[in-house]
């Protein structure tokens, strides 16, 4: 007999309460092999710049925004 067929055979015979708990448990251990999956997967780091290269030019606007005339006046007096 499998694990499977050994747990349902099990859990049948519980109360409604208690198969309900089982339930929490399982997903509570999904929960757990989810983040283990992910944290033991390998993350690469990736720059704002490439993140965000696909967005590059959508909008029209100056190129250069650190140029305001208007915002700099009276800078630094």
């Amino acid at each position: 007999m499998s694990i499977e067929q050994t747990v349902l055979e099990k859990l049948r015979t519980l109360p409604t309460n208690k198969q309900q708990k089982v339930l929490d448990f399982v997903e509570l251990m999904q929960k757990e092999a989810e983040r283990e999956e992910i944290s033991s997967s390998e993350k690469t780091e990736v720059s704002f710049l490439d993140a965000a290269r696909e967005f590059i030019g959508c909008v029209e606007g100056p190129g250069d925004l650190s140029t305001n005339p208007k915002y700099m006046e009276g800078y630094g007096k």
